[in-house]
């Protein structure tokens, strides 16, 4: 059954349609920069340390990037299938695509993950990191790289909400996790003096809250991920993975 966030996709005028469409979207967007620069704000003010632990997390920003970049791959492809599925009013093959595109995202989240953690030091290094500001980067690394699968999952899940009709869903969800982060970051940074480790930990807190948030407003059925051997097994491992830690 179609619902009336994909109706409108195929009856509504094409301009408005598009306004409605890309204003949310390109609200998201400039609010996903606060992720970056909330944590560098608060990261500048630790005391006695700020300028050497702000250097030492801006090298991480080319890896961070290169890991997220992945989930571009799942959105790009996988967001255009399913909406012409669902154009077509087959939900079953759109859950299908949105299930094997979960599955990529998880198995993306374990090589990048592990490639990540195994060559953190030489990568660090070869992009600019100095003896001064190597340890405050792999702090904040080695946190943030386990909350990989909720960056994945929410930045890959935004396109498959869009797909839907529902841009301000997507918004929101970029939003909660934003305004998340800015009250998380103080808390851990000085409240606990956890410091670098401390907005690492915040921002993978706001977008584990994201992501669980998108995945509560994707319509398509997930059991799809069940559906082939990959994807069993990408979620276990990704599940044993987790609970070692």
């Amino acid at each position: 059954m179609i619902n009336k966030y994909e109706e409108r996709l195929g009856t509504e005028r094409m301009l408005p349609l598009v306004f409605k469409m890309a204003l949310p979207a390109v609200a998201a967007q400039f609010v996903n920069l606060l992720y970056s620069i909330v944590d560098r704000i608060y990261i500048g003010h630790i005391p006695g340390i700020g300028t050497d632990a702000l250097a030492g997390v801006g090298v991480t920003i080319s890896l961070v990037v290169l890991i997220s970049s992945f989930s571009a791959i799942v959105g790009g492809g996988g967001a255009p299938l399913a909406a012409i599925a669902l154009g077509q009013g087959d939900r079953q093959r759109a859950g299908k695509i949105l299930g094997n595109g979960f599955t990529l995202l998880i198995l993306f989240t374990l090589i990048t993950s592990f490639i990540a953690y195994t060559f953190m030091e030489p990568i660090l290094l070869f992009t600019g990191a100095s003896e001064h500001t190597l340890g405050y980067a792999v702090d904040y690394l080695s946190i943030y790289l386990l909350g990989t699968v909720f960056v994945e999952i929410s930045t890959g899940l935004n396109s498959f909400i869009n797909a839907q009709g529902r841009p301000a869903i997507a918004m929101y969800s970029v939003l909660i996790g934003a305004l998340l982060n800015i009250i998380l970051d103080p808390i851990f940074i000085f409240w606990f003096d956890m410091g670098v480790k401390g907005a690492a930990l915040a921002t993978v807190i706001s977008q584990a809250c994201r992501s669980g948030n998108m995945r509560k407003h994707c319509l398509f059925p997930m059991w799809s991920v069940w559906s082939s051997v990959p994807g069993r097994i990408a979620c276990r491992i990704l599940c044993c993975i987790i609970w070692k830690k």
